[in-house]
């Protein structure tokens, strides 16, 4: 461990002397695969050792979604937990109150999400300080991580965590790379590019798949990707998770200030203690999680609106629901009628499994079922900005009927 810290150290501070420009980006990719093989092997180190998150970390993974409260230690995160869930988590005037995950529930428009309380990170947890590498394992497994910050010194604890995050593999409100990549027996390295590239080259692109040692490969490069981009890729261990960061003790700061704070992108200021703004910050959860409610019907009968299915944006095929209610549901599958809840008097029918169910946020579907088999298909979603125009219509002519 002390030796692959050390040599990490060493290639980080070689990258901070390194100028960066055209003549030294084939040396800085390489420095930056060869990192990313290290901080691997922290991550997972050789021989097995580790076994798991480690006791009091092992939380079983409940509800619809699953949310982590990261932070340093004494910024709230064990109130915010109090106070939104109504579990008591061990609050005090002393850093390192919790020392293990404290899970809580809350039920928001239907959907039931799981909330963590991880136990406060330092500065190179991602390299076994603390328990710094059993927190972020955790919160890996989340859905939405919420950064608690103190509002009184933000930017510097901010740039720290993502840090952390970054260092064990996790990207912070981004996509994966736009990079094709597969592996072949023999060829070469053969790089194709459909668009001009700043940063990568034949060359460079070579040395950092050598470093690998992959000499036969075909790499397809569909943006403008750094090596940073292509590094990701071949690890093929990176997670993507929506973050919201949570500036916490607004209590204590001016409203010019708290203006300020507002234009922040991905930001929502409250207050724990007096649980100030807490609507704004459950909407914008809300938002982040891309969930979708489905509501059932059974035939002849009243939509049912108490308890709906909640699955998330990437997977709401017929399937998918099927598969939530029950695995058997699939096998007596015929059809589905859906329609919006302000429309029962137009359903659309389909006998297609993967078929996709979203159209509207609120949905109704009833089944009927029979050994017939059944059809598949690939009929995509309506697309984001059909769903947004809609939206706009329909609060505009919520403003008419007020005026």
């Amino acid at each position: 461990m002390s030796g692959t810290l050390a040599k990490i150290a060493e290639i980080e501070a070689e990258m901070a002397r390194t100028q960066k420009n055209k003549a030294t980006a084939h040396h800085l990719g390489l420095l930056k695969a060869r990192l990313a093989k290290l901080r691997r092997e922290l991550i997972t180190p050789k021989g097995g050792g580790g076994g798991g998150p480690g006791e009091g970390f092992d939380v079983a993974k409940t509800g619809d979604a699953r949310i982590g409260f990261v932070g340093f230690p004494s910024v709230g995160k064990s109130t915010l937990l109090s106070n939104l869930a109504g579990v008591y988590s061990e609050v005090a005037a002393y850093e390192f109150t919790t020392l293990t995950t404290v899970p809580g529930v809350i039920r928001y428009k239907g959907a039931k999400i799981q909330l963590l309380d991880l136990p406060g990170i330092i500065e190179g947890a991602k390299d076994g300080k603390g328990r710094g590498r059993q927190v972020i394992a955790v919160a890996r497994t989340c859905n939405l991580i919420l950064i608690v910050l103190d509002v009184l010194k933000p930017l510097g604890h901010k740039k720290i965590i993502e840090n952390e995050l970054e260092g064990f593999g996790i990207r912070l409100n981004s996509k994966p790379p736009n990079i094709g990549f597969k592996k072949k027996d023999k060829g070469g390295i053969n790089l194709t590019a459909t668009c001009p590239q700043s940063e990568l080259d034949t060359e460079t692109v070579k040395s950092i798949l050598a470093e690998y040692k992959i000499h036969n490969a075909d790499v397809t490069l569909r943006s403008d990707a750094t090596a940073d981009d292509l590094i990701d890729v071949v690890e093929g261990n990176r997670v993507y998770i929506p973050c919201i960061y949570v500036l916490n003790k607004i209590d204590q700061i001016s409203i010019e200030e708290l203006d300020i704070i507002y234009k922040v992108p991905h930001c929502v200021p409250i207050s724990a203690h007096h649980r100030w703004n807490f609507d704004d910050l459950l909407e914008k959860i809300w938002d982040y999680l891309k969930l979708v409610r489905i509501y059932t019907k059974p035939k002849g009968q009243l939509p049912d609106y108490t308890s709906p299915v909640v699955l998330p944006y990437c997977k709401t095929t017929v399937e998918d629901f099927c598969m939530k209610i029950h695995k058997n549901l699939i096998k007596d599958f015929k059809y589905s009628a859906r329609c919006s809840k302000m429309d029962h008097c137009h359903p659309v029918c389909t006998s297609i499994l993967d078929d996709f169910i979203l159209c509207f946020d609120l949905l109704v579907l009833w089944f009927t079922q029979t050994t017939h088999p059944v059809r598949w298909s690939g009929v995509r979603l309506l697309n984001t900005t059909l769903k947004k125009l809609v939206k706009t219509i329909l609060l505009k002519m919520r403003m008419l009927f007020r005026l």
